[in-house]
């Protein structure tokens, strides 16, 4: 089965028989799929009364263990967003009262996030449901496949220096 890209693929090869783009067919389907899973997730968490963003900070949260809370530098540097950028997103999220900042008691010149009963209630809530989400938008891929493609991402991925969540 062809897909856009194959049709992109094959222009290019018609105009330019002397170049190959191999490099375009696997970049445009990784661009395209990535558009396509973000208005998906976005749809997904809108649902559930959530941005996207705000599951990551929430489920980020969560995978840190009880207490459930991290520093404001540790989430921006799990988010790779600017330190403006997270301490909006916080302000944001304590106004909804999912998280909440408190003194960090090694370093006064810090604070930590801490999810709320409330913050925890919603990500345990909308957690399983986004996973099946994710499996319903990989159900085209035999586990076979799974396998391979988390092995060619994980590889890229490494490659680029993406191994670590900081």
């Amino acid at each position: 089965m062809d897909d856009a890209v194959d049709l992109l693929m094959t222009q290019w090869a018609r105009e330019r028989p002397d170049l190959d783009v191999w490099p375009m067919g696997i970049m445009g389907r990784i661009s395209r799929l990535s558009r396509l899973l973000d208005r998906e997730l976005k749809e997904f968490f809108a649902a559930h009364g959530l941005e996207r963003w705000e599951f990551d900070v929430l489920a980020t949260l969560r995978r840190s263990g009880p207490p459930y809370e991290l520093t404001a530098g540790a989430l921006n540097r799990a988010a790779m967003v600017t330190s403006g950028a997270i301490t909006n997103r916080i302000d944001r999220m304590a106004a909804r009262g999912l998280v909440e900042r408190i003194p960090d008691s090694g370093d006064r010149r810090s604070i930590r996030v801490r999810l709320t009963g409330r913050g925890l209630a919603l990500v345990d809530e909308v957690l399983e449901p986004h996973v099946a989400n994710e499996a319903r938008l990989l159900a085209s891929l035999d586990p076979r496949e799974r396998d391979h493609l988390a092995a060619a991402l994980r590889t890229l991925l490494a490659s680029l220096g993406d191994t670590t969540l900081g």
